[in-house]
């Protein structure tokens, strides 16, 4: 899909002087308190949405319809407006003082029409110039951009270490319900006491997801350097999806399997096959399991926080290429079904007692976002008629999106030097018996529209 002819490469968005949008009430300033699983994913996500224009909606500004929202949905999730800081024993906390989130207005030279499939998506978030460190980043930024038609783009910058992906959904609900005059359906739980360490610590796992592999080889850290990997996306329909977990139930090493399951062990095989790892070393996978039900007692509904926790899977490349494709799914069930409320603990404590941050040496990390709801964030303007992360994963990384008219298709989306990408495509139309050949990979440099559509 190119662009049309004479539409820009880019397009222009003058944006005003960014302003501090704080809680409609105030209140004392606090210390809030983030867990240990808040601890390991303090960085930034960035998402954009972008909505259509509504007739009964032409009179509204976009910008400050939301502001206002803002403003009153605030006071029930009073840390969104704080700012990020460090406690006395070195771990990250946030200080509730409403300063404020950071809201920019923005205005484009074009319409929706215009930059579905010409512009990048990194135009739409605002980025802090003079930030240093993430501490200096306000815990959430917004960027309302008014589009010439009407429609306009609402661009996010949200701290993960805030929120994981389902209490960021909750909030942007929240602040939805806000803007349409609703009561709030999910109010949040704020306490992250829950998931304190335990003293003493009682820790039962080995927990490799924080290990540091040794590399057999040197040159697998030099393939994987960012200037010479290069990205790509595959999209997997219903049918091919489907036909890959049919496939694999039929080796009768599995009595059941779910997509997420099937597509984590495909791509970490063929990623291994593709990268030529040398049969000897390690390969590890990590990759998110929410636990807010594995807890006793779970996590009260609405918890505000990170319920994720970072499960592993590790064999050699010999054990992961060498057996059966249900094998490798085998693998990634065994680490979903390992993380128990005593895990979890287990986990906590752990990193209280080393301070350690998952190893991604000679590791892939699966981050799904196709479970998320993003395309059903209405601020009164319907849904959004495009959603998604706005920017390419690390070298080490592999994101799921979900995609297509009914968001029932998978795409994956990964970087790898050109030789080993060629063989990963190969590997991954073999093993997979894609169907959708006509978009099963795209070459891509930056995530435009096409590429979360």
């Amino acid at each position: 899909m190119g662009a049309e002819p004479g539409l820009p490469a880019s397009l222009s968005i003058v944006l005003q002087e960014p302003m501090l949008v704080a809680p409609a009430e105030p209140t004392e300033n606090f210390i809030y308190f983030l867990s240990n699983l808040d601890q390991n994913v303090a960085y930034i996500l960035r998402t954009v949405y972008f909505y259509e224009a509504r007739e009964d909606k032409k009179n509204e500004d976009p910008a400050n319809v939301l502001r206002d929202a803002l403003r009153k949905v605030l006071v029930h999730y009073r840390p969104v407006a704080g700012r990020l800081g460090i406690s006395s024993d070195g771990k990250l906390n946030v200080i509730c003082n409403d300063q404020g989130v950071l809201f920019v207005e923005g205005d484009a030279d074009a319409t929706l029409v215009d930059i579905t499939d010409t512009t990048t998506l990194t135009q739409f978030v605002y980025n802090v110039p003079s930030a240093k460190n993430i501490l200096e980043i306000p815990l959430m930024i917004v960027q309302v951009t008014r589009l010439k038609c009407g429609g306009f783009v609402v661009g996010l910058a949200m701290n993960h270490a805030v929120y994981d992906g389902i209490a960021a959904m909750e909030f942007l609900n929240s602040w939805a319900e806000t803007t349409r005059g609703v009561p709030i359906s999910v109010p949040p739980y704020l306490d992250r006491s829950v998931l304190k360490h335990r003293v003493p610590f009682q820790i039962e796992f080995p927990h490799i997801e924080f290990t540091d592999i040794e590399a057999v080889s040197k040159d697998q850290q030099i393939q994987l350097s960012p200037d010479v990997v290069q990205y790509s996306s595959f999209c997997f329909d219903e049918q091919s999806l489907g036909a890959l977990k049919r496939n694999l139930l039929q080796e009768g090493l599995l009595k059941k399997c779910t997509t997420f399951e099937a597509l984590t062990a495909l791509v970490w095989r063929a990623r291994t096959k593709a990268l030529n790892v040398p049969y000897s070393q390690q390969a590890k996978l990590l990759f998110a399991v929410n636990s807010r039900s594995r807890l006793v007692p779970p996590l009260p509904t609405g918890f505000f926080g990170n319920g994720i926790l970072f499960t592993c899977a590790m064999v050699t490349a010999e054990d992961l290429t060498h057996k059966s494709l249900s094998h490798a799914v085998g693998l990634v069930q065994e680490a979903i079904k390992m993380v128990d409320d005593k895990y979890m603990r287990s986990a906590i404590d752990y990193f209280e007692q080393t301070r350690a941050r998952p190893s991604l040496t000679s590791t892939l990390l699966i981050t799904t976002w196709s479970r998320l709801s993003l395309n059903a964030i209405d601020h009164g303007w319907g849904y959004p008629v495009h959603s998604g992360p706005v920017t390419l994963p690390e070298p080490e990384v592999v994101l799921f999106l979900s995609c297509g008219q009914e968001r029932k298709s998978i795409k994956v989306v990964l970087g790898l030097p050109a030789a080993a990408m060629e063989r990963f495509s190969k590997i991954l139309r073999e093993e997979s018996l894609a169907t959708n050949s006509s978009q099963f990979e795209n070459k891509i440099k930056e995530l435009t529209l096409w590429d979360i559509m």
